[in-house]
């Protein structure tokens, strides 16, 4: 075996656990998500480049101990998160890559918000958001989720601003090769954060004119290619708004992206405004994860309870996201895949 062989069988081509192995194996799963967490905020994958290295090398460059941290990317190379190799040096997998700043499709940042120390206080709580429907998040720091990020932990919520516009600008790419616009003139995204969507669109279509609408903070950090002096400051116009309150905005396209997964009221309130706001004949386009018949139905369903705990939400099944739909009055035209993870109802406001 050579050196640059890993020093045993990839976990992908081992024979299956029996079920009381798996069973313990995921018991653990805390074990996994901490050191993810661990080997993002020390930033292992930054420091480790294309050759193999030794762990004495990497803890010289991230300022740990070498044993621990051998330790600790040797539980990860069980996940195909890094790879040991024959003389115990380490290289990358296409997993650890996705932990480096630098890397195009990183998630080091979703990495982080799943594991933001509320959540470890939140999941031992699961059983009682099961029990009462309702999120826990009130019960533990007296206020509601976003109060408490905002006014209790700047630090998680950076990280979830981080998390959210990394995510957004790798989606937004998707959205807008799959969304056709050439027979519009005018496009809004509801809820759309810094509008990294709405400005892939207006690149992709030079006649089209966009608006962003969400919370004052949100948009007060938008795009900066939105903004005045930006490249389409001229197409653009910045609403701050709360989209479950109005939509004080006409546009041939409303397109609301992972949105819909606040509690019930919410929901109805801001489907019935965009339905206001457009009028018979708008464009309504709902794009969403789904915990059903999806290739990400592990991550979906996680961030599904996740959901339940913080906020007292839901990611959508195909049938329940498109019931909300026909309740709320749209005429649902086409369902397709954006891509791996987010579908896209495509509706129209009846006349």
């Amino acid at each position: 075996m050579t050196t640059t062989q890993t020093k045993q069988t990839a976990p992908a081509a081992q024979a299956a656990p029996p079920p009381s192995m798996r069973l313990r194996e995921l018991v653990f799963g805390a074990a996994c998500a901490a050191a993810l967490r661990a080997a993002a905020r020390l930033g292992v994958a930054d420091a480790l480049g294309d050759r193999p290295l030794a762990v004495e090398d990497l803890a010289a460059a991230v300022k740990t101990e070498p044993k621990p941290l051998g330790r600790l990317l040797r539980a990860l190379s069980c996940y195909g998160v890094f790879a040991e190799q024959q003389d115990g040096t380490f290289t990358h997998t296409d997993m650890s890559r996705l932990l480096r700043e630098d890397d195009p499709h990183s998630l080091r940042a979703i990495s982080l918000w799943c594991t933001e120390p509320w959540t470890w206080d939140a999941w031992p709580r699961l059983d009682e958001a099961v029990r009462s429907g309702r999120n826990v998040v009130e019960d533990l720091y007296g206020k509601e989720f976003f109060d408490y990020l905002n006014e209790d932990a700047p630090e998680s919520a950076d990280v979830f601003n981080r998390a959210m516009t990394t995510s957004s600008v790798q989606s937004a790419r998707d959205v807008a090769q799959f969304l056709d616009l050439s027979g519009s003139s005018s496009v809004a995204d509801i809820g759309g954060g810094q509008g990294h969507v709405v400005a892939s669109l207006l690149e992709k279509h030079p006649a089209l004119h966009g608006t962003l609408l969400d919370l004052p903070r949100v948009v007060d950090n938008a795009d900066p290619r939105l903004r005045a002096g930006g490249a389409l400051a001229d197409r653009t116009r910045i609403v701050p708004g709360d989209c479950r309150a109005a939509i004080p905005v006409q546009a041939e396209v409303y397109i609301i992206k992972n949105i819909l997964e606040w509690d019930d009221d919410s929901t109805t309130r801001t489907l019935r405004n965009v339905i206001e706001a457009g009028g018979p004949g708008a464009r309504v386009v709902v794009i969403e994860n789904l915990v059903d018949d999806t290739p990400s139905m592990r991550f979906s369903t996680a961030m599904d309870l996740l959901l339940l705990l913080n906020v007292g939400g839901a990611k959508h099944t195909a049938g329940s996201m498109a019931g909300r739909l026909t309740d709320a009055g749209l005429v649902i035209d086409d369902v397709r895949p954006v891509n791996a993870y987010l579908h896209a109802f495509d509706c129209t406001v009846p006349g």
